[in-house]
């Protein structure tokens, strides 16, 4: 694993203030029903594979991907009129909600899982590609502390935008570019076999 994504991982798990609202799980439920047309009523996004799961993932990155919304950190024309009216206490709730749920693994294309597993659990070595699993750990469950999202079991399609968004820098709201530092050495093929893996893989 590279030196600097180390110092990174170690740097973020120990310096990373995760003070927030306490979030109300009851309120959520009640306050997601506008998110339950894209993210169904479960956060498991049964209707386009583009829009991702939320069910089970950490609270406080949930938090974060709303409020990068609102902000405008993070760009995305049908998230941002979503997140501007919540208020932090909306966003707290609506994260503990979805966060308890639980979350409906996918499968992975046979044809893919062999490259996207190396890819996963030893990156590429050659190229300098650094394993998935370094931050978001061997089952793809993530790291809270260091606020490293959960993304076993996540849609290919989106883990595959998201890849590619990272890598064209569409999306930069990743701590210390490190996502953008990793993709950018990744091919497409690379990328569309690790998405598949990692939507069959259980956390």
């Amino acid at each position: 694993m590279n030196k600097w994504l180390v110092t990174a991982i170690i740097a973020l798990s120990f310096g990373l203030n995760l003070a927030q609202a306490a979030g109300n799980a009851e309120q959520g439920k009640t306050k997601s029903v506008v998110c339950a047309s894209c993210h169904g009523a479960d956060g498991n996004s049964p209707l386009n594979p583009v829009w991702p799961k939320i069910a089970g993932q950490h609270p406080q990155y949930i938090e974060k991907q709303i409020k990068d919304f609102k902000s405008g950190a993070r760009n995305d024309p049908m998230m941002a009129p979503m997140a501007m009216p919540l208020s932090d206490q909306d966003v707290a709730d609506l994260a503990a909600y979805f966060s308890g749920q639980t979350l409906q693994v996918g499968k992975a294309a046979a044809d893919k899982v062999s490259e996207g597993e190396t890819l996963f659990r030893a990156g590429n070595l050659e190229t300098g590609v650094a394993a998935c699993m370094a931050c978001h750990g061997p089952s793809g469950a993530g790291n809270p502390q260091a606020n490293f999202p959960a993304i076993g079991g996540q849609h290919a399609a989106y883990v595959e935008k998201a890849l590619k968004d990272f890598r064209d820098a569409k999306r930069t709201n990743d701590s210390s570019n490190m996502m953008q530092g990793v993709v950018n050495r990744m091919t497409d093929q690379e990328i569309a076999a690790v998405a598949q893996y990692v939507q069959g893989l259980s956390k």
